[in-house]
């Protein structure tokens, strides 16, 4: 009997295996081969073993760019989780109609594209009709200013962009809290902010770092908002492999840096998961 139900079980996993390797599995080798081609007396590429547009890569302007990538996204994760946590907390506190309500506005702001929000952080940030433009107009400021194109407008734009998804991760554990444990801290004595920290964030540290990797993969492969909202020494990784592959027609160096940022989301992936696993 036992043995039916795990044949039952592999055979429902076939058509999920057969989607991960169309969907994923075909796409990833094709990019692996194509960044190891050589170039072909056609001046196009073909099939072969080349290193040479990963050694392009291997210059200083390609590594800054991959630092300054995954330092913008780790500084995402954590001024995201900064927002949602508090929020989603207190969220968990309110009554079934108005969570059912926030959770509505939450998910709506999660159907603005990226083109959508960037273009409407870009109006926002502008001279005519921005901040700038209303601290003038209050005395705050002597004239109106645009405060894009710039570093903090990227960071503002794709906080902005992760925070749903953050407080969407991170609502299931905080929902499911025993508040048994934190009424008990309380009767020993614990503040509420003592308890927050000593309690109810150390019950709920794998939520916080599953959602913490989640938004910076998420925003690791950001291209609109970096390119709108920032300039060239802003653009992310994925801006240049965009750039490469589209108007410079270079796939083979394309998917030489798609493999870079990929090695880069799994080593902060298996990093994290290795340090949160030890420690516990």
């Amino acid at each position: 009997m036992q043995q039916g139900n795990s044949f039952t079980r592999s055979i429902g996993l076939i058509p999920s295996s057969v989607m991960i390797g169309v969907f994923f599995l075909v796409p990833f080798v094709l990019i692996i081969l194509t960044s190891v081609s050589v170039p072909s007396d056609e001046g196009d590429y073909q099939f072969g073993f080349s290193l040479v547009h990963f050694e392009r890569f291997a210059t200083w302007f390609y590594i800054e760019r991959a630092f300054f990538s995954a330092g913008l996204c780790a500084l995402i994760a954590l001024l995201s989780l900064l927002i949602a946590y508090p929020f989603t907390y207190m969220l968990t506190r309110f009554g079934p109609r108005s969570q059912t309500l926030w959770l509505i506005y939450i998910l709506a702001q999660l159907s603005l594209s990226e083109v959508l929000i960037a273009f409407s952080w870009q109006i926002l940030l502008s001279r005519t009709g921005g901040i700038g433009n209303i601290l003038a107009w209050v005395g705050l400021a002597e004239s109106s200013f645009a405060m894009t194109p710039s570093a903090g407008a990227v960071l503002a734009a794709l906080v902005y962009l992760a925070v749903p998804f953050s407080v969407l991760l991170l609502f299931p554990a905080l929902s499911r809290l025993d508040r048994s444990l934190t009424e008990a801290s309380r009767t020993l004595g614990a503040s509420p902010l003592r308890t927050f920290f000593t309690v109810v964030i150390p019950v709920t540290r794998p939520a916080i770092i599953s959602s913490g990797v989640t938004i910076f993969v998420l925003t690791l492969g950001a291209i609109i908002v970096p390119q709108v909202l920032g300039k060239p020494e802003h653009w992310t990784l994925s801006v240049l492999i965009t750039d490469q592959a589209i108007f410079n027609f270079n796939m083979p160096f394309a998917s030489a840096l798609a493999v870079v940022l990929l090695i880069i989301s799994g080593g902060v992936i298996v990093a994290v998961t290795k340090f949160s696993g030890g420690r516990s």
